[in-house]
């Protein structure tokens, strides 16, 4: 059995401070379908409660995340932001490993990795 993990959190570069209140879906890709496996909020510390898969639910294969980042920055008040949902592709190789992806964002600019 699988016993691996994907997990994610966010950070709102501008204020220095964890992204609260994020949506998140994440997709399973196949080919030319997407299958949304989940849809979930971040939490006051940037991060899901839960992981977004694990255990058997994490498969070998190719993954996108929704960050829906414009209606967070936009109820931050200030200037509309550039960006809106940021979407961020992935392959899943080893599904007994832990896979971390998060993101860092400003209303302007974003970057990812792969974490630990």
């Amino acid at each position: 059995m699988a016993g691996g993990r994907l997990t994610t959190h966010v950070l709102d570069t501008m204020r220095g401070k964890p992204g609260a209140g994020i949506r998140i879906e994440l997709y399973a890709l196949e080919g030319v379908t997407a299958l949304r496996v989940a849809d979930t909020v971040t939490n006051a510390d940037g991060r899901t409660d839960a992981p977004l898969l694990a255990g058997g639910a994490l498969k070998a294969g190719r993954y996108e995340l929704l960050f829906h980042v414009g209606d967070y920055f936009r109820r931050a008040g200030g200037d509309s932001p550039f960006l809106d949902v940021v979407p961020i592709r992935f392959a899943v190789a080893d599904a007994d490993a832990h896979y971390h992806v998060p993101l860092l964002a400003s209303p302007w600019s974003y970057t990812t990795y792969r974490g630990s």
